[in-house]
């Protein structure tokens, strides 16, 4: 089930917390700030009547922005980033009996995102040459995104496409390898699926070779352990302000950062966990304005609670149950 949600940047212009909006002065707003992640504000630029200026990274020309209409990266780009930070999966194809037969293999990308396999006489084996290659990403051990290709190995004819070929697999594994071992995967088609046990949605080759990874995809891990580890009470704010919840949370955690947002997981006292899904008030193009977008949505959140500042935005209004109860670990 998709999660659908009102977009903060549809109601949230920049900056952030002007300081013409408050009802006190903001030279008192000015929280005391974890300085493992986020340096502290300063308190004489907050009292001034001039707007607040953040160190913001923001994408001159969105990717995507109007397909996505700014929630979350659409299931190419998610397959995309997938197969960037993966470096393994599980090939499949039949036996000469036509038994189904998979094994794990390791892979490399070129630009485009085909799939490059080193496999050693692998005609031997099989009488086809159509597979699949399924992909799995874990997500803060709690969400476990996938894709699975769909497609026709192929040995490269060119010589010049197979020295690329050739780069891109060394360049990811540091190895030699025999050129005659190389294959690819021409992509007829793509099943992503956000995780276990949840619908797939079908990608045609155009929209994945079309799409970008995501540009947060080699820092969201770091991201989202620091967060987890050093902003735990930025997280629980962020479920109190900005959704739109009938429950108490227990628990709170993020699960994954993007270039639009990122996903929560929130247990209740119930012991019942849901997702959601929180967007960025704009685009991000790397780690830079992704902790600057936290931090001035964390400061934000705080001067709410406080009553500080009126909120002017929609909140997230539908949350999505996951069916295991006990993901959010101590």
């Amino acid at each position: 089930m998709l999660l659908h949600i009102q977009s903060l940047a549809a109601t949230v212009p920049p900056p952030l917390f002007p300081a013409t909006h408050s009802p006190l002065p903001l030279v008192s707003l000015s929280r005391p700030r974890n300085r493992a992640f986020f340096g502290p504000l300063k308190a004489n630029k907050l009292a001034t009547r001039k707007p607040l200026k953040c160190s913001v990274s923001v994408s001159s020309e969105p990717l995507h922005l109007q397909s996505t209409n700014g929630q979350k990266p659409i299931p190419a780009e998610v397959s995309r980033t997938i197969m960037e930070l993966s470096t393994s999966g599980t090939l499949s194809t039949l036996t000469p009996e036509g038994w189904p037969l998979g094994f794990g293999v390791r892979f490399a990308v070129d630009a485009n995102g085909t799939p490059i396999l080193c496999l050693n006489d692998f005609g031997k084996i099989f009488p086809v040459d159509w597979c699949s290659l399924h992909v799995q990403l874990e997500q803060c051990g709690v969400r476990t995104p996938q894709c699975t290709i769909q497609g026709n190995l192929e040995k490269p004819g060119d010589r010049m496409a197979l020295r690329k070929l050739y780069s891109a697999w060394k360049k990811r594994f540091n190895e030699e390898v025999d050129e005659s071992y190389i294959y690819t995967i021409n992509v007829d088609r793509v099943l992503q699926m956000q995780d276990f046990d949840e619908d797939g949605i079908w990608v045609t080759s155009l929209e994945y070779s079309s799409a970008e990874p995501d540009p947060l995809r080699n820092c969201a891990e770091k991201i989202v352990d620091e967060i987890n580890t050093h902003n735990f009470e930025d997280i629980f704010r962020f479920s109190n302000v900005f959704v739109d919840l009938d429950f108490k949370v227990l628990d709170a955690k993020m699960v994954w950062i993007d270039r639009l947002g990122f996903d929560l997981h929130l247990r209740s006292v119930q012991k019942d966990v849901y997702e959601v899904r929180i967007p960025f008030p704009r685009e991000v193009a790397d780690e830079k304005g992704a902790k600057s977008s936290f931090s001035g949505m964390s400061q934000l959140a705080w001067e709410v609670e406080k009553h500080y500042h009126i909120p002017e935005f929609s909140k997230v209004k539908h949350l999505k149950k996951i069916s295991n109860t006990a993901i959010l670990v101590e």
